[in-house]
């Protein structure tokens, strides 16, 4: 090196001027100076912390311009992340989480609705249908859940018609009414009935492009009803997908009572979907979809005098209809026709769900785990 910046024999200290300038920018606010930068500790973006991430979502969101959507969404996201938080969610769990909800929504067909099955079993269905239950004006009979077996473009039947292909020798009769909340009969009502088959799966399981146990009756002059119908049998859930597997998981039995679906409808009336329990079933008490409730359990009588078709076991029901208000005419169903939520067209599928104890258990008795004790002294 020559010139001034030369460093000469013996002295000390002489430096190139870059390294002068390296020195500089060490320097508070030398980035400005020496390139007309910000300084780097006045150019910060917003630190997210666990305590500050939802208020940070939730402004993010707040431009939503449906204020139910925006309501629905921000509590939505108080609680999860508040969950979150609580459970101190690790990110195997959280990954776990993603592949269980992506699993159920793959196991959605048009004949299957793995989503609602997930929501029957967590309570959730139950919740909302108990809460919409509560809206009503007057007083009428309870609503149920209308389950992941509902199909609209049911069949028509003229009254006493039996609905079952296959009745088995275990025919029963459902007869009553229907009526207003004050006891008004009301003519002309639609009375959708649909139920599992003899050997305890509803035919969307078994043969989607059939129906089977299933009809819609209209009521006479004094709003009398009549089905003739197979006694329904108690099942289990379908124990094959995602869900199925949450439910063993958690030691529960995942068992439905035997019940009967109704969904009724007349023209100024609320739509009541609701269902009977049939008396003395042995998980009533403990209904895995938290449906059954005490006042929709009903008793079939061996020979009741009053049924219209004699010689065979019946149930006598009376269902009463809140009158319908405008808020009835928005806010819709707990639950819907697999096929319409899931777009395609309804088709023979592989059967799913409702294995018969003795298979599922010596099935479970191959495979071990979990699934080993399930079905064990059924």
């Amino acid at each position: 090196m020559t010139g001034q910046w030369a460093r000469r024999p013996g002295a000390a200290g002489a430096r190139p001027p870059q390294l002068d300038t390296f020195a500089a920018l060490e320097q508070p606010g030398a980035e400005r100076r020496a390139s007309g930068a910000l300084p780097r500790e006045t150019n910060q973006m917003r630190a997210y912390t666990p305590e500050t991430i939802t208020d940070a979502v939730i402004e993010q969101m707040s431009t939503t311009s449906d204020p139910r959507m925006k309501q629905v969404m921000e509590c939505a996201i108080k609680h999860l992340h508040a969950f979150a938080r609580e459970v101190n969610l690790t990110p195997a769990e959280w990954i776990k989480g993603i592949e269980f909800m992506t699993k159920v929504g793959q196991m959605c067909t048009p004949a299957r609705q793995e989503f609602i099955l997930l929501s029957d079993t967590v309570g959730l269905s139950a919740l909302v249908n108990i809460m919409h239950d509560k809206t009503k004006v007057e007083e009428a009979t309870s609503a149920s859940l209308l389950g992941p077996f509902f199909r609209e473009n049911t069949p028509q039947f003229a009254p006493g018609e039996q609905i079952a292909k296959r009745a088995d020798g275990a025919e029963i009769v459902l007869f009553g009414r229907v009526l207003s909340a004050k006891g008004e009969p009301l003519p002309g009502a639609q009375v959708t009935v649909w139920q599992t088959a003899a050997d305890g799966r509803y035919d969307i399981q078994t043969d989607a492009s059939t129906m089977d146990c299933r009809g819609v009756f209209t009521t006479d002059a004094g709003g009398n009803y009549l089905v003739r119908t197979v006694r329904p049998l108690g099942y289990y859930i379908p124990l094959d997908g995602p869900v199925g597997g949450m439910v063993q998981a958690q030691g529960r039995h995942g068992m439905r009572p035997a019940h009967i679906h109704f969904l009724i409808s007349a023209p100024g009336y609320r739509e009541l979907t609701t269902a009977l329990y049939i008396a003395g079933d042995t998980h009533l008490e403990d209904d895995v979809v938290f449906g059954a409730s005490g006042d929709l359990v009903a008793e079939i009588k061996p020979a009741d005098a009053g049924c219209p078709i004699q010689g065979l076991p019946s149930i006598n029901f009376d269902f009463n209809l809140s009158r319908e208000s405008m808020a009835d005419k928005l806010t819709g169903r707990v639950g819907a026709d697999p096929g319409q939520i899931t777009a395609g067209d309804v088709k023979a599928e592989k059967p799913y769900g409702g294995a018969p104890p003795a298979s599922a258990a010596a099935e479970a008795e191959k495979k071990g785990g979990i699934l080993a004790g399930l079905f064990r002294g059924r």
